[in-house]
């Protein structure tokens, strides 16, 4: 079993033995339910999601972005993660004709270049980076022309992401971790997009991206498919 299915069973299985179902969904996500979703679906938007738009959501976990998603925006809709509850919550807090998919690989397994917009919120944050970069080479073959990838990453140079690093070292050195915390920096993100094929990367920092007050905390990357010569 990849790393990050046991992971992550594991946690949703504790906090579903802890907490009541709402609960544990939202911790699940990292909390803050409403108040994140709310944030991830203006960050969308900002970027383009319009009505009629095919989006498709890495790491949908249980629902966070796609319910908030849904009260703005008329779109197709497909969410991708590796845990079944999670999948079988969001399905209970979203449209009908939102679709959600268990997926235990790195693939998409979509046609090409038929989606609109990609998104990968609090995922790539806990894998490997050769498997972020599969995801992001799967992301680039399913993307239109001129299509958009958005995720969240953790970067060392910002203040509140070193403190997520330090007590990921605390904790290790207090015996195993409860799921990897993987940091990206720019110029890998940089050097990945030119290496795929997307534009050059636009960054905004998680003090940055607000909403209603409230601030994301990850950093955000955007990257464009580029138009075929």
């Amino acid at each position: 079993m990849a790393h990050y299915v046991e992971e992550y069973e594991r946690l949703v299985t504790n906090l579903i033995a802890t907490y009541p179902m709402e609960e544990a969904m939202s911790k699940a996500v990292g909390g803050n339910y409403e108040e994140i979703g709310a944030i991830l679906s203006e960050v969308l938007i900002q970027n383009g999601l319009i009505n009629g738009m095919k989006l498709i959501d890495l790491g949908c976990g249980s629902g966070r972005a796609a319910k908030a998603i849904s009260k703005r925006r008329q779109i197709e809709y497909l969410g991708i993660d590796i845990i079944q509850r999670l999948l079988d919550y969001a399905a209970t807090v979203c449209p009908q004709h939102y679709q959600f998919r268990r997926s235990l690989n790195l693939a998409i397994e979509e046609p090409e270049e038929r989606t609109d917009m990609v998104c990968a919120f609090s995922l790539f944050t806990h894998l490997l980076h050769e498997e972020t970069y599969l995801y992001l080479e799967q992301a680039y073959r399913c993307l239109k022309q001129d299509g958009k990838l958005v995720f969240s990453f953790l970067e060392f140079s910002q203040p509140s992401h070193w403190n997520i690093f330090s007590h990921t070292v605390d904790a290790r050195r207090n015996g195993p971790t409860l799921h990897l915390n993987t940091f990206i920096e720019r110029n890998v993100i940089d050097k990945w997009s030119q290496s795929l094929g997307f534009s050059q990367p636009v960054f905004v920092s998680g003090t940055e991206t607000r909403w209603n007050g409230s601030a994301l905390g990850q950093s955000i990357a955007v990257l464009t498919k580029r138009f075929k010569i």
